[in-house]
């Protein structure tokens, strides 16, 4: 299948976000975890990039998104905390100790005022502005919501069979019923199929991107893992076994991470390239 990517290259210069400057307590802040190192990718967030450090790519491309005041980079690095400083951006650096990307965002998010977090990830140099933007507005009409992500349709039947894209099925508000690496959900055999024009839901790819209400993240760093959550490896569960729902919104955006050297080639050949692939 050929996907093709929209790619804004930026010159060098301080960042400036789009959005409010002011922290108010409606004020959502995006903050990219970023661990220096990698089992298959050592030193990842500063991998070159048409010229350019991976992690600044993430950082100026969610500096564009419309309903975030600022963007900060939670790292375990100083290596990488002053790569960030020095093209103009703000980081802090955190413990080592953390599990996972959402313990580090959680860290700093203690020392913010705001209202919301998002957690974008630092290996995905594509990530679209519109899509933090997307995440973020069901928020403002919604109160009891604690905490959004994406999903986007899958096209490729490889995809829909690989491990490492993570599904979701949503029910009738476009709420997470569960996620899951294997195929969901099932829409059965060709004999089975049923009458014509039978209804059945099309496969989903979670956007691995998040919103969280701050007082919401904090008390989720601290939930014990749970039996889900363990058997997926998908932290997410975690959420929805202790009880707490996930608006899914979807997207035309189709992340791409970079997980491997191959990962890596790639996005600097679509980079290169102005964007198609």
């Amino acid at each position: 299948m050929v996907v093709t990517h929209r790619v804004v290259l930026f010159a060098v210069h301080p960042v400036t976000p789009q959005g409010t400057t002011t922290l108010s307590p409606a004020t959502a802040v995006v903050v990219i975890p970023a661990r220096y190192e990698s089992t298959r990718l050592p030193g990842k967030p500063l991998a070159n990039i048409a010229g350019h450090p991976m992690i600044e790519h993430v950082y100026r491309r969610a500096s564009t998104a419309t309903r975030a005041a600022s963007v900060l980079v939670a790292t375990d690095s100083e290596r990488v905390r002053d790569a960030v400083l020095a093209f103009g951006g703000n980081a802090q650096l955190t413990k080592r100790r953390h599990r996972n990307g959402t313990e580090r965002v959680a860290e700093v998010a203690r020392d913010l005022t705001c209202d919301l977090i998002v957690n974008v990830q630092g290996d995905e140099p594509l990530v679209d502005p519109l899509a933090i933007d997307l995440a973020l507005s069901p928020f403002a009409d919604d109160p009891s919501l604690c905490m959004s992500t994406l999903k986007t349709p899958i096209l490729n039947l490889d995809d829909l069979h690989d491990l490492n894209v993570v599904k979701v099925v949503v029910d009738r508000d476009e709420f997470a019923l569960y996620f899951s690496r294997a195929p969901i959900p099932y829409t059965g055999a060709p004999s089975e199929g049923g009458h014509p024009g039978k209804q059945v839901a099309g496969p989903t790819k979670h956007v691995g991107l998040y919103v969280y209400r701050r007082d919401f993240l904090l008390r989720f760093a601290e939930l014990e893992p749970t039996p889900l959550e363990r058997s997926e490896d998908l932290e997410q569960l975690r959420a929805l076994e202790h009880g707490y729902r996930i608006k899914v919104l979807t997207t035309s955006h189709d992340s791409m991470g970079v997980d491997t050297p191959s990962d890596l080639e790639q996005i600097r050949q679509i980079m290169t390239a102005g964007g198609s692939s």
